[in-house]
């Protein structure tokens, strides 16, 4: 499957289809509701989404690897090579090793003029992770999130397509990453927590009395306090509504991509239907889509891509 989908996307080198390649291990191995998701993409399009993912994984692996001996400073410090390394051979144009995350990446920049300064601002998000640990406000959490989750979906945009210019649909892909990033606040704020990090408005639930001590008493006590519920509902109905700014969006997509972004906007709002189902009780369960649900989304999806890729091919 992965031949036909370098053979679809031109990538004939092989150094450059052996990096891709292992980029979409990365993603299938990590990245399951994603990875699900990609597979309803055109194959030429498939090996620059795995791309993007490798390389965001390979950060993520530096913040959060198990590895206790590495210090922050550390980190920091590798976090920091990977960005020189990928702007010396992106930007650069030198030769800096064979690290498949970067090769890969570098190529999908490339082949679809997403800029270096994307990629930065991503890489500015991930070095706070290293010393920030609370957010006073939201206006803080957004311009964490910029980083972390918007230009995430602004990288996959040109990869996706549009049927309209770029910039009219960049805010509704930003919209769209950062509501998924809103997802996975709600859903792991108990995990997080064990991590040393709170990515809710400190502001916002202090309006509920809720502080770090009371996030840690429902960690201890595998329950949700009474404030803390109330303050999650507030931010569960935040979250909605920039799910419904990002879904306008869709539409503004290549007919080809609209299956696979729909399901992961579908998957991803069902996990906010979870978490308001299980009645907020976070630290004691994990709030998923069950297996059962997620393919039979990709399997609708399936359909409706099917039948994109065929109108596209009748078009050309």
């Amino acid at each position: 499957m992965i031949r036909s989908e370098l053979d679809a996307a031109g990538v004939h080198d092989p150094a450059l289809r052996d990096a891709y390649r292992q980029c979409r291990m990365l993603n299938a191995e990590h990245g399951k509701t994603f990875f699900l998701a990609t597979r309803l993409l055109a194959p030429e399009q498939r090996p620059a989404v795995h791309a993007l993912y490798g390389f965001a994984r390979r950060a993520d692996d530096i913040l959060d690897e198990f590895d206790d001996t590495l210090t922050a400073a550390e980190r920091g410090e590798r976090l920091q090579k990977l960005a020189t390394q990928l702007f010396n051979q992106l930007v650069q144009n030198q030769d800096c090793g064979d690290d498949p995350a970067l090769r890969a990446v570098v190529h999908t920049a490339r082949r679809y003029d997403i800029p270096w300064e994307m990629f930065d601002d991503f890489l500015t998000s991930m070095r706070m992770d290293l010393t920030v640990t609370d957010y006073p406000d939201r206006t803080a959490l957004e311009r964490y999130m910029h980083g972390s989750a918007e230009v995430i979906g602004l990288q996959m945009l040109p990869v996706l397509g549009t049927v309209c210019a770029r910039e009219e649909a960049a805010p509704y892909a930003a919209a769209l990453g950062k509501a998924f990033q809103l997802t996975n606040f709600l859903r792991d704020v108990d995990e997080d927590l064990q991590r040393g990090r709170v990515y809710l408005p400190a502001d916002e639930l202090a309006a509920y009395r809720v502080d770090r001590d009371t996030l840690a008493w429902c960690h201890a006590n595998k329950r949700t306090d009474k404030r803390v519920r109330r303050a999650l509902i507030e931010q569960h109905a935040a979250t909605r509504r920039v799910y419904e700014v990002a879904r306008k969006g869709i539409e503004m997509l290549d007919e080809r991509s609209r299956p696979c972004v729909a399901s992961a906007y579908t998957l991803y709002s069902e996990i906010l239907d979870r978490i308001e189902g299980i009645d907020f009780a976070i630290f004691n369960q994990r709030a998923s889509v069950g297996t059962a649900r997620r393919l039979q989304v990709a399997g609708v999806g399936l359909m409706k891509a099917w039948r994109a890729r065929r109108n596209h091919s009748t078009k050309i």
